[in-house]
Parts: C-alpha cells; sequence; structure tokens
C-alpha cells in the first residue's frame, strides 16, 4: 500500500463527497481521479482494468441520475414540457450566473417560467418547481449511496 498516494486519494475522495452538497465540485471524477493516482502510486497492482471499467459504469451512472432526477422531480409534481426544457436550461443558467446556489434555485425558477409561458397556473408553476428541489434532493441521495459505494469498493480492492 502506497500511503502517499493513498493520501492524496483520500483529499479527492473528500473532496468528491463534497461534491454532492456543492454542485460546482465534479464529485464522481474527483473520486475517480483519486483513485487513478492511487493507481499510478501503486503501479496498478490491485486496481485493474476491470476495476476502472466498473467505476466508469458508476461515474457514468451519476450523470444520468443528476440529469433524470431533475426531470423526474417536475414530471412527478405534474409539470409540463416547457417546465422540464425551463429546469433543464435553468439548471445551466444557474450555475453560471449564480455559481453553485444556482444549480438549486437555476432549476426552480426555470421550470416555474416553464410552466408559467406554458399558460399554467401560477399554483402549478411553484407545484413543478418544488418537484426540481425533490428531484434535485433524491437525485443527492442515490449519488451519496453510490459514491460510497465506489469509495468501499476501492478500500475492499486495495486491501
Amino acid at each position: 500500500m502506497s500511503t502517499p498516494g493513498l493520501i492524496i486519494a483520500c483529499i479527492f475522495f473528500i473532496a468528491g463527497m463534497a461534491g454532492i452538497i456543492l454542485p460546482i465540485l465534479p464529485g464522481a471524477p474527483l473520486l475517480l481521479i483519486g483513485m487513478l493516482i492511487y493507481g499510478f502510486f501503486e503501479h496498478f497492482t490491485h486496481l485493474t482494468w476491470s476495476f476502472f471499467a466498473g467505476q466508469l459504469i458508476l461515474v457514468a451512472f451519476i450523470f444520468a441520475v443528476d440529469y433524470l432526477s431533475n426531470i423526474w422531480g417536475v414530471k412527478k409534481y405534474g409539470g409540463s414540457k416547457t417546465a422540464v426544457r425551463g429546469s433543464l436550461i435553468g439548471m445551466f443558467a444557474g450555475l453560471l450566473l449564480l455559481g453553485p446556489l444556482g444549480i438549486i434555485l437555476g432549476p426552480l425558477l426555470g421550470a416555474v417560467i416553464g410552466e408559467l409561458l406554458a399558460k399554467r397556473s401560477f399554483d402549478q408553476a411553484i407545484k413543478s418547481g418544488f418537484g426540481t428541489l425533490l428531484g434535485f434532493l433524491g437525485g443527492a441521495l442515490i449519488k451519496l449511496f453510490i459514491q460510497i459505494l465506489m469509495i468501499v469498493w476501492f478500500f475492499s480492492v486495495i486491501q
């Protein structure tokens, strides 16, 4: 076991886990980078190509959860296609304009604006906006579980 490699990997793991709450940090990719760095220190003795293939699949799944949880939240609360589009546009615009807070507020405002543009009631617009928050929180819980799984798998392999 490489102690310096493990220390660096753990720093990346901490940053990656913080990415669940701070959306500006790319959580799962940081975990993967930490694992790669450890692999270089250990000359990939324990971390095989199949390990990294599995980790890449989990990272791809996390990206899908991020994208789909927002859509699910809007649809679950009766949001229209315009609200879904608004929440997706709001996610990107919010991040650019408001930073990390924009990842939460952007989709909410985007869904509300989308519903209002679709001539839906204000109550329905608020309901759809609330759905984006639920989608975000649900997605964050799923990401937390998967990222913990990734880290546990890493430690089980290097033992």
